[in-house]
């Protein structure tokens, strides 16, 4: 008996060994089957039927056509690549959030010669130059984001550079002030391909614990960006005029174009699998293959239906989202009603006291804005991974409530009034303009903690749809900054300088306990609504 065992072993071993080795004939050894796990048919395992069969199992078998990472390690997963691969993708998705924003403000301390140039004399006028760029950041993330959760990030950063090198181009050509607009809206709506996509390239490819840190390196552009653009812009217009502001940026733009398009790599996993997929489906000539994110289940105009309702429903039907996107939104809609007021203020102006500034000092101004955002996001970011890297070490569950615990909300809420009271009353008064700059710098201080410990809540909340989520924040806080610098000037005509800022910093006080109310209940709140499939929307 124990003969007749070892001789039915040897033979099953046999079988296998020669199942084996035809299988391994079958495939090409140069292809890329060693790179993604393939589950095979159960029909070609040696198995036998029975109960007390060796190989019998009582797991699910899983379909032999699913296409997935090659294991926890694989490298082409970007949650695998090395920190230095990431930490390279990053840093150029920053830069990127520096040059498109750039274009925003950079040619601010030359509005009044642009008016004069073409003969226009309103305000409302003066001012819609520059906010209608922020215009097209808020309708462009709306097209933005969800194509990126179809087609991949990489091929939208790059089509949008192309895109803003065009538009900015025609503006520096513009032959009037209608030309102008149209083209810096297009500027606009294309810039905003980094300012959307960042906080999902970084959810992509960072754990949690080193989020923080991340979104502070890509913060830097869309906040720092129009900060350090004028204090350059004000120079060259006076040197050069107006127009050369926009051909440097295509200068700047043209070369970081080609650089991005060798270096960016695709971080988005479902797109990395299903590129695999299809590799895998021209060298097998198995047409069954299919990734293990993708959803075979509704079509693909379904699927883009679905992701460009998707940013407005988290806008609308996501009180989590509506409330932290209306704060951002605020905040953001003062730094650049300020923007927009710099150049009235401390020039030869009907606002205040002014100081008498000619266009290069003008530009300085906005250097203030840059020390405080700078300051925020040093402080914010190392603490906000701080208290997340504790809570984990600690052996504790992640809550992402831990982004908004009042240790940092707080003082960054109530530096946001303080700041304007500051600035508001000393320039009323014609204080000397190293005090309403200090003012400035508390304002910036504060904002970059608000904006950074909302996004890293959402971005820990929604990891999946990043983007989504991002381009329902962007889309608020850029209606905020290009209409509401609109009524600026009507404001502090009727107001003053000091009580038309201190009602901005009213309002800013009273939204402090945004923050603290989803620190207490966000983990009840976010329960209540959940993110739209195909066959729902």
């Amino acid at each position: 008996m124990a003969a007749e065992r070892t001789g039915s072993r040897d033979s099953i071993m046999e079988m296998d060994a020669r199942n084996n080795n035809e299988k391994a004939a079958a495939y090409d050894p140069n292809s890329d089957f060693e790179a993604a796990t393939i589950v095979p048919d159960p029909s070609e395992r040696g198995t036998t039927s029975g109960k007390d069969s060796p190989t019998a199992s009582d797991e699910p078998v899983q379909d032999p056509n699913i296409v997935d990472f090659d294991g926890p390690e694989d490298m082409a997963n970007p949650m695998n690549w090395p920190m230095k691969k990431r930490w390279q993708n990053i840093a150029v998705i920053s830069v990127l959030t520096i040059i498109t924003p750039l274009g925003s403000s950079m040619f601010a301390p030359g509005i009044p010669r642009i008016l004069a140039e073409f003969n226009e004399k309103s305000t409302i006028t003066a001012t819609f130059i520059l906010s209608v760029y922020i215009l097209g950041f808020a309708f462009g993330p709306l097209l933005v984001a969800p194509l990126s959760e179809i087609y991949g990030r990489s091929v939208m950063y790059n089509t949008g550079n192309c895109l803003f090198l065009i538009f900015t181009i025609c503006t520096a050509l513009s032959n009037g002030i209608p030309m102008m607009m149209a083209f810096r809206f297009l500027m606009g709506v294309a810039g905003s391909v980094p300012i959307t996509l960042g906080s999902g390239s970084i959810s992509d490819m960072m754990p949690v614990e080193f989020r923080g840190r991340a979104m502070a390196a890509w913060a830097i552009g869309p906040l720092l960006g129009p900060c350090i653009g004028p204090v350059a812009g004000g120079y060259l217009i006076r040197a050069a005029g107006w127009r050369w502001v926009y051909w440097l940026i295509a200068i700047v733009t043209g070369i970081i174009t080609v650089f991005t398009f060798f270096t960016l790599r695709e971080s988005y996993a479902p797109v990395i699998l299903e590129r695999r997929a299809a590799r895998l489906r021209k060298e097998t000539g198995n047409p069954l293959l299919r990734s293990k994110l993708a959803d075979n289940t509704t079509t693909p105009i379904e699927k883009l239906k679905t992701a460009l309702i998707r940013p407005m429903y988290f806008l609308f039907c996501v009180p989590i989202v509506t409330l932290l996107a209306l704060y951002v939104a605020v905040t953001y809609g003062v730094l650049y009603l300020l923007f927009t007021t710099f150049s009235l203020v401390f020039g030869q102006s009907m606002l205040g006291s002014g100081y008498g500034f000619g266009e290069g000092e003008i530009g300085l101004v906005f250097i203030p804005s840059a020390i405080g955002m700078a300051l925020g996001i040093v402080v914010f970011g190392a603490m906000s991974d701080k208290l997340v890297t504790q809570k984990i070490s600690s052996g504790e569950k992640h809550r992402p409530e831990i982004r908004l615990t009042p240790l940092l909300t707080i003082p960054a809420g109530v530096t946001l009034p303080v700041g304007l009271f500051l600035y508001g009353w000393t320039t009323h008064f014609g204080v000397h303009w190293i005090v309403p700059m200090i003012g400035v710098v508390i304002f910036c201080f504060g904002l970059m903690g608000i904006m950074m410990a909302c996004q890293n809540y959402l971005l820990d909340v929604y990891p999946k749809n990043a983007a989504s989520v991002t381009a329902a924040l962007a889309v608020l806080r850029s209606l905020a900054g290009a209409l509401v610098p609109l009524g600026a000037i009507d404001m502090y005509i009727a107001l003053g300088l000091g009580w038309g800022n201190s009602l901005l910093g009213f309002i800013s006080l009273g939204l402090i306990p945004i923050p603290l109310l989803f620190f207490l209940f966000g983990e009840r709140i976010r329960g209540v609504k959940k993110v739209p499939t195909a066959t729902e929307a």
